[in-house]
């Protein structure tokens, strides 16, 4: 009773924030600043404008690979334009972040909130013959949650699920434990698309190398590490409304390579080899933008920004939120963000992506790089004194911490030296432990560490503040979660918790101004820049739009205008 008690009140209070600035239910907030263009919620990005020229076969090239096409079972970056190209969802978010139809032709939600019913399309089939239905709902909603699939991402979005029940062929009922208003929105999500009921049923051990789906494209081959081969699917007619696109996909073939070395993707892309990357790599950015042949795009998704540093709030010596604090301010983050992104990336100090519904700068620069601050909060710390070399000691024991993290495109080893020499400037000693991925991942479901380097977790709803930093989703003996940091605030809890239980935009929108201001003033983690799409590809590639929910290509309306040689 007092929980409930201290929700309404909450809800209430944000109400009351919120009203000064309340935008109309169908309008997300805009961001602005230098990057601007990259934030965009045009209509035309998300929708054909045009129709285009069917045929013809579209090179594509990644920087990794899924290593699994279960789309349930993962929480890779390339899941996000991936599944879209084999999958379908069952509903799909409008470019103002609202939910329209998509495999689910409409749904009623009960007064409590606890109850969905989906009215689903009756002519829609996967590629295996299998007819989408009630049960295909019911089947992969099992395997999302089901402990044998391991998912890290689809299991936690829809914890709140209890169970299903299938009314009739294409009437679906599911039934939730409480309320949970992101729940439309997570199953808009590449990671919560629709897989063959068969073969998650017969043949689940199937789906990482052969999936099955009612998308627009079928998987000719996969060879991990190396490339897939996917080719247009005959029959389909069922894009989201919101696309404008109707029919098959106009491309014949898709052939995308698996090409780690940013330099290869870069030169076969401007030698004609490759029509489009959708990993473009930073650093020839100028040079893409420089070519007459060849289309550069910056993209942020939404949710969670990049992270550089997270916190283990429960070891030395960042259970004090001063120093916490004083790590921020010490960091330069537009440092950061040019020896990754090369003047392609936005710094960011709060965290939510600035195109993120609910999103408000208001707290933007409360993190901001101050060098003198730093040292006056580490002063008020009780960290006044200096050893020998300069670092901080207090009580014998010096200032100091090891950031375990490992090489990647977004988080390199010069990004980790870079903080480490900020922080040495305001006596802090940073030791640097770089770790192959295995390792540093058991660390981090641990709990074995005091700073975790890089990281993000996209979600096309502010809910990604939920997983990351509620109390619930500090992992226990039975539960992986991601508030990996150990992290705990009863205000932040309260309003997250709130925001779940209501749909009023008004209250949602005072309840995350609080959660934000909750996370810059307590720093559970170090935002560093936006999490970023870049897409290069040839000018003869045209049509190409944007998934609302990733903010990644949709190639089902993508056509060449002419091969490459």
């Amino acid at each position: 009773m007092i929980l409930i008690t201290r929700l309404a009140q909450l809800t209430a209070l944000a109400s009351v924030l919120a009203l000064g600035a309340c935008k109309p239910a169908n309008e997300a907030p805009r961001a602005g600043g230098a990057n601007a263009a990259s934030i965009s919620d045009a209509p035309d990005d998300y929708r054909e404008v045009s129709p285009g020229k069917p045929g013809g076969t579209l090179r594509l090239s990644t920087s990794s690979d899924t290593t699994t096409l279960d789309v349930h079972s993962i929480s890779h970056g390339n899941t996000q334009w991936l599944g879209r190209i084999l999958f379908d969802c069952l509903v799909y978010q409008d470019e103002h972040g609202n939910i329209s139809p998509w495999l689910a032709k409409s749904w009623d939600i009960s007064p409590d909130g606890k109850t969905y019913t989906f009215h689903l399309r009756d002519d829609v089939t996967f590629s295996d013959g299998e007819k989408f239905d009630a049960r295909a709902v019911q089947v992969n909603l099992e395997h999302m949650r089901d402990p044998a699939t391991k998912s890290p991402l689809a299991a936690a979005y829809i914890a709140p699920y209890v169970d299903g029940r299938i009314v009739d062929d294409y009437t679906f009922e599911a039934h939730l434990r409480e309320p949970y208003s992101p729940f439309l929105d997570v199953l808009a999500q590449s990671y919560l698309s629709m897989l063959s009921p068969r073969q998650i049923t017969q043949a689940p051990k199937s789906i990482a190398e052969h999936a099955i789906g009612t998308g627009p494209f079928v998987l000719e081959s996969y060879t991990r590490d190396q490339g897939l081969t996917f080719v247009k699917r005959k029959g389909y007619h069922w894009a989201p409304a919101v696309t404008r696109h109707q029919g098959e996909a106009y491309l014949d073939r898709l052939e995308v390579s698996i090409v780690p070395e940013p330099m290869i993707r870069f030169s076969a892309l401007e030698s004609g080899q490759s029509d489009f990357t959708v990993d473009a790599p930073t650093q020839n950015a100028q040079a893409i933008r420089n070519n007459p042949q060849l289309q550069m795009l910056t993209r942020i998704r939404k949710g969670n920004p990049f992270r550089s540093l997270t916190y283990n709030v429960e070891k030395f010596p960042f259970q004090d939120v001063v120093v916490r604090r004083a790590v921020a301010k010490a960091i330069d983050r537009d440092g950061l963000a040019w020896i990754t992104g090369f003047g392609e990336y936005q710094p960011k100090g709060d965290f939510l992506a600035a195109n993120t519904r609910y999103y408000t700068p208001d707290f933007k620069d409360v993190l901001a790089y101050d060098v003198s601050e730093a040292n006056r909060l580490l002063d008020s710390a009780g960290w006044q004194q200096r050893d020998g070399e300069g670092y901080r000691v207090k009580d014998g024991q010096r200032l100091a911490a090891r950031l375990a993290t490992y090489e990647s495109g977004a988080y390199p080893s010069s990004v980790a030296v870079a903080i480490q020499a900020d922080l040495k400037k305001v006596g802090f000693e940073l030791t640097i432990d770089m770790l192959p991925l295995a390792q540093l991942t058991e660390r981090r479901y641990a709990g074995n560490f005091q700073l975790l380097g890089g990281g993000y977790w996209h979600t096309n709803t502010p809910d990604g503040l939920y997983i990351l930093y509620h109390s619930n989703a500090v992992s226990t003996p039975t539960f992986i979660g991601q508030n990996v940091g150990g992290f705990r605030d009863a205000t932040l809890d309260a309003a997250l918790t709130a925001a779940r239980q209501t749909s009023d935009p008004v209250a949602l929108s005072g309840l995350y101004r609080i959660a934000q201001q909750q996370l810059v003033e307590n720093v559970p983690a170090m935002p560093v820049f936006e999490s970023y799409v870049l897409l290069a590809y040839r000018k003869a590639v045209k049509g190409l739009i944007f998934d609302t929910s990733h903010n990644t290509p949709v190639f089902t309306t993508v056509w060449l205008d002419q091969e490459a040689p």
